[in-house]
């Protein structure tokens, strides 16, 4: 008998192999690079993980030292914030803090630097989507926010005289990954903007920063002038805030009507707005591509 393999001909009736790799030009993964995805997201993670001394535990004690000066200095003599402690009023907002500060580090990175070290083509060449790309981007930002988070809340569970358990862990939940999907998405479209470290810096000392030390988060926002509770209403850090407070402790300092569905509401938006900005620069590919 003859092992060969036989080889079609053309005029023998039957179909040939179809060819092992589609067309220039035509998309030869038509669903969801869920491989591809899953690969960029465990590179972003492995990257910030590798230095976790850096970027998980470090924020996590500069937060805790806050936590430390300010209840020492504003929360003696049994003060209380819209009915709670001053300590259990201000540890939630802390950890929301670092935990969209951490966000905003993480997205604004990868693209910046693959930029200035000329490794950008890495985030483009694979044959990721651009809303794929973005979802590995975001999806690994939040992880590190959650991360922080976690190490901060564990810290503070330990901690004398400040009580961090949720009363509504579903708010907890929800407002953590709407407001740290926010500052990432703000983090990406800095990360295509940007052209050196220093305008990312600048973005975190002038935009993010005073967005989360005016937002509420060492005062209770009802107690301030009317013309600047409306400023306040109108950053979306603060509904982030106080939607992630209310988790803890339970009440609001807002006199908005329906506060907690008006927040998730606001947030919603910012990040289908960030989102879509998100994904028209990158898939212009505006200072990304030659």
């Amino acid at each position: 008998m003859n092992d060969q393999p036989q080889i079609a001909r053309p005029d023998s009736g039957k179909a040939a192999a179809p060819p092992p790799f589609a067309e220039p030009g035509v998309p030869h993964i038509r669903t969801l690079n869920i491989p591809g995805l899953q690969a960029l997201y465990v590179k972003e993670v492995r990257r910030f993980f590798k230095v976790q001394l850096q970027t998980i535990w470090a924020p996590a004690v500069t937060t805790l030292l806050f936590l430390v000066i300010f209840t020492v200095a504003l929360g003696g003599a049994g003060r209380k914030v819209i009915g709670v402690p001053f300590a259990d009023f201000v540890a939630p907002g802390l950890i929301m803090m670092a935990m969209l500060q951490n966000s905003f580090a993480n997205a604004s990175f990868s693209l910046l630097v693959g930029k200035i070290q000329g490794t950008i083509v890495d985030y483009l060449m694979p044959p990721l989507a651009v809303g794929e790309l973005i979802i590995a981007l975001i999806g690994a930002a939040i992880s590190r926010a959650v991360l922080v988070g976690l190490a901060l809340w564990a810290a503070m569970l330990l901690w004398p005289g400040v009580h961090v358990m949720p009363q509504h862990p579903w708010a907890v939940a929800v407002f953590g990954l709407l407001g740290a999907a926010m500052i990432g998405f703000l983090g990406l479209i800095t990360s295509v903007w940007a052209e050196k470290f220093d305008h990312a810096a600048a973005v975190t000392n002038f935009v993010v920063t005073p967005l989360a030390l005016l937002s509420g988060t060492f005062y209770s926002v009802d107690r301030l002038a009317p013309w600047f509770q409306s400023v306040a209403h109108a950053n979306p850090v603060y509904h982030a805030i106080m939607g992630f407070r209310y988790g803890f402790i339970g009440s609001v300092d807002s006199t908005m009507a329906h506060p907690v569905a008006t927040a998730v509401a606001f947030l919603v938006a910012v990040n289908i707005v960030l989102g879509a900005i998100t994904y028209r620069l990158l898939a212009t590919g505006w200072k990304l591509k030659a």
